[in-house]
């Protein structure tokens, strides 16, 4: 996998190098592609073997990835996201070795993305997916809300509940206040897909067109997304307020937090949001939905947690864009402060070892199992 995959690129790779770095023999497996091939080294130290090229895209079918799979004698197979040959292969490695299997599931039983393409995904639920996920040893959801979803399904494997952890950036976002009569600007970088919630982002900026302030849209096009994007923002008028800026990794990525005063995710559907919690590392206050799992920004006071509309953006907006340069920066960094104390990836990685030791019957039952 590479940064196009989006969230778990950072969560997968992360959560095995921190389990490296705790000890853990951890390999990482994933079917063979030019960009997963290009950033191979950006898994290190875990041990990463790419196997042979996808035949099936659809369903990212790779019969040496099967085989590759197959024959390893790991002690726990952990795998993550569903609904693909991945989930094929957990069945027979499964039925081979009689090991245990935990699955991360990434969202992809949420409510938004059960229905999403519900057409493809009802056939793969009832052929493979809900047996292999009802055999798994242990599930692994990154929020409450997400556990209930398995519930939902009529799950009844025992439920890990672990957040995905972020790494914290060394240096404070400590910028300057800008003069009230300066730019600002309010960043959403994610992937441009429709469950992103962009268009009710656009709206709410054009019923409000905040004064001096831009919106900076950072991510990866899915599907031509991006293409009907910009014609709405031109639609809307916001061609001189609403820029683009494609996929930024690394330097340029840290570049796009560090300018920006406001970050804003109007998705309809998360099971944690990775991009939320870089946000909010940087220093920056946020704006999210009710489709994703973040009250905390309310009760933290660190940013604004609202309905899925036009309406109830615009009025987080709103209130945002009103304050003052100072009101924010105290926002985010009481932000930083929640993501230093909950999220760092050594205590993720440890809670996820000790779910591994219980499976294997070498430790007690975590707390966070329900």
């Amino acid at each position: 996998m590479g940064p196009s995959y989006g969230g778990p690129f950072q969560t997968v790779r992360k959560l095995a190098q921190a389990q490296v770095a705790a000890g853990l023999s951890v390999s990482v497996r994933m079917p063979w592609s030019a960009e997963a091939e290009a950033h191979c080294a950006d898994w290190a130290p875990a041990d990463v073997k790419i196997s042979g090229e996808i035949l099936l895209p659809a369903f990212g079918w790779s019969p040496a990835y099967g085989r590759e799979l197959l024959a390893s004698s790991a002690d726990v197979l952990h795998t993550h996201g569903i609904w693909q040959h991945p989930s094929w292969a957990a069945v027979a490695w499964k039925k081979r070795w009689k090991r245990p299997h935990v699955c991360s599931v990434r969202g992809m039983l949420e409510p938004w993305a059960w229905q999403h393409h519900a057409l493809k995904k009802r056939p793969v639920w009832w052929l493979m997916e809900q047996r292999n996920l009802q055999s798994a040893s242990l599930l692994h959801a990154t929020s409450a809300r997400e556990a209930q979803a398995f519930r939902d399904r009529g799950l009844r494997a025992p439920i890990a509940i672990i957040p995905n952890g972020v790494d914290m950036v060394e240096k404070p976002r400590i910028r300057n206040p800008v003069a009230e009569s300066e730019r600002r600007t309010a960043l959403f970088l994610s992937r441009l897909h429709p469950k992103k919630g962009l268009p009710l982002l656009l709206e709410a900026w054009a019923k409000l067109r905040p004064e001096n302030w831009n919106l900076h849209i950072v991510g990866p096009d899915e599907g031509g997304h991006r293409a009907d994007l910009e014609r709405q923002v031109t639609l809307l008028g916001l061609t001189d307020r609403v820029h683009f800026s494609g996929p930024l990794t690394g330097a340029p990525k840290a570049q796009a937090f560090y300018e920006a005063d406001l970050f804003i995710l109007p998705t309809h559907s998360e099971n944690f949001g990775v991009a939320i919690a870089e946000a909010m590392a940087h220093g920056l206050p946020v704006i999210t939905t009710h489709g994703a799992p973040w009250e905390l920004l309310e009760t933290e006071r660190c940013g604004w947690w609202v309905p899925i509309s036009t309406d109830g953006i615009a009025a987080a907006l709103e209130d945002a864009t009103r304050r003052s340069p100072e009101e924010l920066i105290a926002m985010g960094e009481r932000g930083r402060a929640v993501v230093a104390e909950r999220f760092a990836w050594d205590r993720i990685a440890g809670e996820m070892i000790a779910c591994y030791e219980w499976v294997l019957g070498r430790g007690p039952r975590p707390g966070c199992v329900r």
